[in-house]
């Protein structure tokens, strides 16, 4: 793939283990992952402990319980933390700058106004959500988000609206778009696993993710417990200012800067699977399609086109530069830490204990393949060993099944967005942009992830049926 990045996105794109994982520590991992989040809940909800300090203790607890040598913890908790936030600081990083500069200019407001006035403000929730599902097709979640974010909180600076009322639809929409369709990493894995057709894939996807996406989107935030929510915006992500009409950019010019990226990254991903082969023109178009290359041109772009352009200095934007990357301290440091409770999870053979749980249950290779993704997402938090273990698995009974191996694509994948909660490095990306509690932050995203991949798997038992009763 063109894009790929570490992430700490709802899809399959975490970077795998980095050491062969082998059986260790209790009889119960299962249980020491359950009493570990319980732990961390009560360090960060009860003692207040910084999320950042609160992990890496768990983290370091369940290594030792898990009887990994204790020599070793410190390079495993290095390694999570290194592969979690390689590329991904690049990305949230340029991501949040390209969104300060546009903010500090009043492109974003000027995109925010056409879209109220495109959908007004009762539409708005069908704005983020047509706007996320169209960006989020070909990129990856975090990607996607942090060009989002900026317009969403705009709006929400614009017309006083309660920041999950615009923010949630958008997360939940990029959500869906990345678990369950190819280009992204993890539907485009399994796919080479079960020999599957990634066109075919995608359209059979695309019937399940829209209107499945599109549905959660629009009714999580009427949900009571979400609309009893009402965080602030966090400091330093956007421009405090209301500009003027005379004050703002053009559309044109803050339209293309948001989109220059999108179009980088997209026609990447189509290069790739449309065009085989090797020559440099693919190698230059993957280079320059890769996340951190099309936002670091992105940001160099917006730098001149909010700046000397129309008459900012560089001084100015090179401040707005600096206040992103201040904002995005603790968000990175977490989002790291995340990375590193997961390694440990990881490593300390979680995952062949569930592998071995699981084999020889007599379930129909779809729901097994999906259960088993599942699983191992609420243990472990990782979403690429849950969709690489969950394919290894049920692999064998695909031969003979008569299954479509597309739908088996899309069952692993939708699998493995389920029960997002405290391991999961996209959690505190999520937690941390939209200023949550753990609790909340629990009740919004951990709630949503799983309904999206139980109404995922019944979207994929429908479109199986269809196919046999069309004969297909």
């Amino acid at each position: 793939m063109p894009c790929r990045s570490s992430t700490p996105s709802d899809g399959p794109a975490d970077p795998p283990a980095t050491r062969p994982t082998v059986q260790r520590g209790t009889d119960m991992p299962l249980l020491v992952v359950g009493i570990s989040v319980l732990i961390l809940l009560f360090l960060m909800t009860k003692l207040r402990v910084n999320g950042f300090a609160a992990l890496l203790l768990v983290a370091v607890g369940v290594g030792l319980v898990q009887g990994i040598p204790v020599a070793e913890i410190p390079d495993i908790l290095s390694d999570g933390i290194g592969g979690q936030i390689g590329d991904t600081m690049l990305t949230i990083g340029l991501g949040a700058m390209v969104g300060r500069v546009m903010g500090d200019s009043g492109a974003a407001q000027r995109i925010a106004g056409k879209l109220l006035d495109a959908f007004g403000p009762r539409w708005v929730q069908v704005a983020m959500v047509v706007t996320a599902m169209l960006i989020g097709v070909t990129m990856f979640y975090e990607v996607a988000f942090v060009i989002i974010v900026p317009v969403a909180f705009t709006i929400v600076r614009v017309t006083g609206a309660n920041l999950l009322w615009v923010g949630l639809p958008m997360s939940i929409a990029l959500s869906t778009m990345h678990s369950f369709l190819p280009p992204h990493p993890g539907p485009t894995a399994v796919a080479a696993t079960f020999h599957a057709s990634v066109g075919l894939t995608l359209f059979y996807g695309l019937f399940i993710a829209v209107p499945i996406g599109a549905l959660i989107a629009l009714v999580w935030p009427r949900l009571p417990f979400v609309r009893a929510m009402n965080p602030s915006i966090p400091k330093g992500l956007v421009s405090e200012r209301v500009f003027a009409d005379e004050e703002m950019p053009g559309m044109a010019w803050s339209l293309s800067v948001a989109l220059f990226p999108v179009v980088l990254i997209a026609g990447a991903a189509v290069t790739d699977m449309a065009v085989s082969g090797s020559n440099p023109f693919l190698h230059f178009v993957a280079f320059i399609g890769s996340a951190p290359i099309a936002l670091l041109l992105t940001l160099l772009l917006a730098i001149w086109a909010f700046g000397p352009r129309i008459g900012r200095s560089l001084a100015d934007v090179s401040a707005s530069c600096t206040s992103a990357a201040q904002a995005m301290a603790m968000i990175l440091l977490v989002i790291g830490a995340g990375g590193a409770f997961k390694q440990v999870l990881v490593d300390g053979g979680i995952s062949d204990y569930i592998k071995d749980l699981t084999h020889g249950w007599p379930v129909s290779p779809i729901i097994l393949a999906w259960l088993i993704a599942v699983i191992l997402r609420v243990a472990l938090g990782s979403a690429t060993v849950a969709v690489v273990t969950a394919s290894g698995v049920v692999l064998p009974l695909l031969a003979g099944s008569g299954v479509h191996p597309e739908l088996m694509v899309l069952a692993v994948s939708c699998g493995s967005i389920a029960f997002s909660h405290v391991n999961d490095p996209g959690f505190w990306m999520f937690k941390e942009y939209f200023n949550l509690s753990v609790i909340d932050a629990i009740k919004a995203r951990t709630t949503y992830t799983t309904v999206l991949a139980i109404l995922g798997l019944g979207g994929v038992l429908v479109v199986e049926w269809a196919l046999n009763v069309l004969n297909l």
